[in-house]
């Protein structure tokens, strides 16, 4: 539902104003009721969702996850039984296995995606809320209101999930597995996770501001400086006067105030370039070796897609298929698509370029499926006398591309596609 209407208001200073992260247009708030969602008017990007600011509720649901992520990490996850012998597996025992085996950069990845980012997520939501419901404002507030806006765009829990079963369903073929705690710990914090991240942070900054008893003075402006467009936080939310410093922060959350990202289409196409050279060793070296009484065997990526496509499990291939092959070359396409027409200044189809734009941050982190399929079947399958699984260079140079492409996507502006749309129709906002 569209209800958040355009402010193409000149400098000011306002609570009821919010920027719109895909285009920059300024719009002034509207109430909506509880399943609704208020939208760009430009681009239809989500600006707020109904969400009331109940802190009971999230700090409940914050706890219980946080419980639950605990029961996932702490438990194993299941136990392969392979002619009498038997071992079982954390998601700690996975990722020390990684590391033991000299893949120390893609160890540390997964542990960040798994496990650290979503603990911080959590132990800041429970702490920032718990402080709020008792009536204070917490130390380190803004910074920790930032972490969890950082740490939500690099979780990867629901991912992991998706691999933690393909992994059991190809492993079901040569072996006895036996379910554990862990693996019904993640598949419900897969599911609380979802009703965490509908939380809105800035919706508790808000709330942090009235509890500290007051709003933020507006920043001074310069005697005689010409009228500027507002800047818009992208942290906090909060829209501020540009006072034509070179580096303004935000008078609320300490965030560097841009009306750009700098060297935005520069960075992008750097980190492009690494992934695409780095795309060629990560799909022709091998992703894992097996060393097993029937021989030795190198697996890369197409190798496991034909694998599960001739044991009967298509939907599995297709997953693979799509998520480790697929969805890196559409990304490194759509972005490169992207930098190329925003630094030429095209004014070919913004609406559908930003909707191209909001593709790629949704499935960058889902080419990581096969990281973690890696991960947990090289734990797994370390059965000296019959069967050991090591993980190749392939592995190290696929989590890489992933990395760099999802770094991409976060240094391109989106805001860049509209600018000549402006400059065309002579308005000017955030």
């Amino acid at each position: 539902m569209m209800l958040a209407g355009p402010c193409l208001l000149p400098t000011v200073y306002r609570y009821d104003l919010i920027s719109c992260h895909d285009c920059g247009v300024l719009h002034r708030r509207r109430p909506v009721g509880a399943r609704e969602k208020a939208r760009c008017v430009r681009c239809r990007s989500v600006l707020y969702r109904g969400v009331p600011p109940d802190l009971d509720r999230i700090a409940a649901v914050t706890l219980a996850t946080l419980f639950v992520f605990l029961i996932a990490q702490f438990f194993p996850i299941v136990e392969m039984e392979m002619h009498g012998s038997s071992i079982s597996a954390t998601l700690f025992d996975a990722i020390r296995t990684l590391w033991m085996e000299d893949m120390r950069a893609v160890a540390v990845s997964v542990f960040l995606f798994t496990i650290v980012f979503p603990v911080i997520e959590l132990g800041a939501l429970l702490y920032v809320s718990l402080a709020l419901r008792a009536g204070y404002r917490p130390p380190g507030f803004h910074r920790l209101l930032r972490a969890v806006r950082k740490a939500r765009q690099w979780g990867m829990t629901e991912v992991l999930m998706m691999g933690i079963l393909i992994a059991m369903i190809k492993l079901t073929s040569v072996a006895t597995l036996v379910f554990h705690a862990g693996l019904f710990a993640f598949g419900a914090l897969t599911l609380m996770l979802t009703v965490v991240t509908s939380f809105d942070p800035r919706v508790l900054w808000d709330i942090g501001d009235r509890v500290a008893g007051g709003r933020l003075p507006a920043p001074e402006l310069p005697a005689g400086a010409p009228a500027r467009p507002p800047l818009a936080c992208h942290a906090c939310g909060l829209v501020a006067a540009d006072s034509g410093r070179r580096h303004q922060h935000c008078a609320r959350c300490g965030t560097t105030l841009h009306r750009r990202y700098p060297d935005s289409i520069a960075r992008t196409w750097a980190l492009l370039l690494a992934a695409a050279i780095l795309y060629i060793p990560a799909n022709t070296l091998p992703m894992m070796y097996t060393d097993a009484l029937s021989g030795d065997t190198q697996d890369t990526i197409i190798s496991g897609v034909i694998y599960f496509w001739d044991t009967d499990a298509p939907v599995l291939a297709v997953i693979i298929f799509i998520a480790s092959i697929v969805v890196p070359v559409l990304k490194l396409a759509a972005l490169s698509l992207l930098a190329y027409t925003t630094q030429r200044g095209s004014r070919w189809r913004p609406y559908q370029r930003t909707v191209l734009y909001r593709m790629v941050e949704f499935i960058g982190r889902w080419s990581m499926l096969d990281i973690f399929v890696i991960t947990l079947t090289v734990a797994l399958v370390r059965f000296n006398s019959m069967a050991v699984m090591t993980p190749g260079p392939g592995a190290l140079a696929f989590c890489a591309v992933v990395v760099l492409t999802m770094l991409a996507a976060l240094e391109f502006d989106p805001r860049l596609i509209w600018d000549h749309e402006e400059e065309k129709s002579g308005e000017q906002h955030v």
